[in-house]
């Protein structure tokens, strides 16, 4: 099968890991199960799909979905969330707004970052 390489937020490669070691699969394999599941659920137009993406609007409440619905429209939230929240830079818009935030760097050391760019180990 050709590949491709692309990049993939920090946090799904660590779940995939896990997960793969639970259902005896390499990190690769996981994700390739997770993102053929999700190919597979978005392709289908059933009604339970179509009431699941109305809930997930906010055009239906959660609780008009059964127990199977609900838990994939939560996942479906969930991970709108965690993609969101990998794609927004608090310090940045801090930054912007002359904030001096503290912050992680490259090397897992905590750094005061100044609204200018530097930082300042602490």
């Amino acid at each position: 099968m050709e590949t491709k390489t692309t990049r993939l937020p920090v946090d799904l490669i660590e779940a995939a890991e896990a997960e793969g070691r639970e259902e005896q699969r390499s990190t690769a394999k996981q994700l390739e199960h997770w993102a053929r599941f999700g190919m597979f659920y978005d392709r289908q137009t059933s009604s339970a799909r179509r009431r699941i993406q109305r809930a997930i609007a906010g055009e239906l409440p959660l609780s008009d979905l059964d127990g199977d619905e609900r838990v994939v429209a939560n996942a479906a939230i969930n991970a709108a969330i965690s993609t969101a929240a990998n794609e927004v830079s608090f310090a940045d818009r801090l930054a912007a707004r002359g904030v001096t935030t503290v912050v992680m760097d490259e090397d897992g050391r905590m750094v005061r970052r100044h609204p200018d760019g530097s930082t300042t180990v602490l």
